[in-house]
Order: structure tokens, then sequence, then C-alpha cells
């Protein structure tokens, strides 16, 4: 018997964003492996060389393979998206179920220095960390972290409020149980579904912040292959070298649309009101 693809997975968004991001992921890990060239291999007689044979993206002002470094630097968005969407996810999940779960001043004084975060422009406060801080790919990463945590607080915190009321939740008080259990085994596990599509997204949203500050030279300083800084260096030549901009700005424009189509994907398959109206059609 063929194996079928279930009908809730069957969606366009899923299929094509976990393509594009597992592709991304794969070319991250094996990129010694996928790297034509040393991406730190300069050779200054064949400057600004188009696509070909030999350099398949072409190479830069100094002749380095630009896809071998394009390879590697998806090494650095990753680590850092990777790094900075666990620790945020972390903190804005614990600060949301607290929140929302105690509610009273417990809730009013974590919303209230939620609402500072926020009355900060994002770039303008990860700008500021950075240059406080300086260049280094756990500064860049400390820099989203602060900027990231908010949406998390704020999503599980609302989650948590509808939870809380659930019948489930009221039985286990009921009976005594704790606090924690109640919130790591009746209320988390029921709040995974927003959760992950936020990491889905955020993790498009992180690789697009590293590249912001990379491009505004705040990210880390070159000859770092990072995706931000070629695209920056491409456009001092962008009259007459386009193509170097259009490549490493078109990586990075692929690499968050795939999480995004993935997080967008996601939610249609977990969410609820999804499920429940596919439930009442099957019967």
């Amino acid at each position: 018997m063929a194996f079928r693809v279930p009908k809730k997975l069957r969606n366009a968004s899923l299929m094509i964003g976990a393509l594009i991001t597992i592709t991304i992921i794969l070319l991250a890990i094996f990129a010694p492996l996928v790297a034509t060239h040393p991406i730190e291999k300069m050779d200054m007689t064949n400057r600004f060389s188009g696509p070909s044979w030999q350099h398949w993206l072409g190479t830069d002002n100094f002749g380095r393979d630009l896809w071998s470094r394009l390879v590697f630097g998806a090494r650095i968005s990753l680590t850092i998206a990777l790094t900075a969407v666990t620790i945020s996810a972390l903190i804005g999940v614990a600060v949301g179920l607290i929140a929302g779960y105690f509610g009273g001043w417990v809730d009013l004084i974590l919303m209230r220095i939620t609402d500072i975060f926020l009355g900060f422009p994002a770039i303008v406060l990860a700008l500021a960390i950075v240059a406080a801080l300086g260049p280094g790919i756990m500064n860049v990463s400390v820099a989203i972290i602060v900027v990231a945590w908010t949406e998390y607080a704020r999503v599980v915190r609302a989650t948590t409020l509808v939870l809380r009321e659930q019948v489930y939740v009221q039985a286990a008080q009921s009976i005594g149980a704790s606090h924690a259990r109640i919130l790591f085994r009746e209320i988390l596990p029921n709040a995974l579904g927003p959760i992950i599509v936020l990491v889905s997204i955020g993790l498009g949203t992180a690789i697009l912040s590293e590249s912001a500050l990379s491009f505004l030279g705040f990210g880390l300083p070159p000859p770092a292959p990072t995706w931000g800084w070629t695209l920056s260096y491409g456009t001092r030549f962008i009259r007459d070298e386009p193509w170097l901009s259009i490549i490493s700005g078109s990586t990075i424009m692929v690499t968050v649309l795939g999480f995004n189509l993935l997080g967008d994907g996601l939610r249609d398959v977990l969410d609820p009101r999804q499920l429940s109206r596919g439930g009442s059609k099957s019967k």
C-alpha cells in the first residue's frame, strides 16, 4: 500500500517552507563539504567574476568565492538564530505562564516590564546593545534575545489565561496539585501549538535581525562571511556589479521566507479551530 501524506499535512506553505529550511540547514551542517573554495582565499586577478563552473555564484571584490562564503555564512546566521530563539522562548514562555496563571499583581508587574521593552524600537535597542557589548556571536544573540522574548511572553500569557479556566486545570487544582505540576503538566503541553509557530517564525526574524545588524556594521566584523556584511559590501559596487548584492540579498530573503512559510503552515496544522472544523467534516 502506497504511503499517503495526511490531509492536514498537504499544505503548500508547510511543504515549501520545510523544503527551504531543511535545505539551508543541511548546507550549513555540511558547509565544509559543499563549499568549493576556502572562504578566505583571495584571487585579486579574478575579482568580480560572474557565475561560472569554477565559481558558481561568482567572486567578490577580493576574488573570494561567493558560494562558499554564503554557505559558511548560513552557519553563522543559524547559530545566532537558534541560540537567540531558544533563550528568548525559554524566557518568554516562563514569563507568560507565570503572568497568565497567577494573575493579579504578578501579572501586572511582569506585563509592565514587558511593555517597557516593547516601548523601545526593536532595531534601535538591538543596535544599542551590540554597540555597548561589542561584536561577536554571543553579543549579537543577546541583542536579539532582549528584543524577542516579549512576543513569546504576550502570546503565552494570552493562551494561559484561556487554559487556566479549562475543566482539567480546575480538576487538578481541586485535588491539590502543585502550581508547578499544573503549569508544566496541564497548561504548557496545551500551549505548545502557538509556541512552535512562534519559534518557527522567530528563527526567520532572528536571521533577518542578525543580517540587519551586520549590514549596518554592528554584527560580526570582517572577514566573517556573514550574509549582512556580504550584502552591505556589495552595495558599494551595486552600479557596476549588481549581482553581488542581488545574490546575497536573495539568500537572506529566501531563507526568511522559508521559515515564515513553515510557521504559517504549522499554524494551519496546529490551529485547534482548524482541527475542529476538519473533525466535524470527517464525521
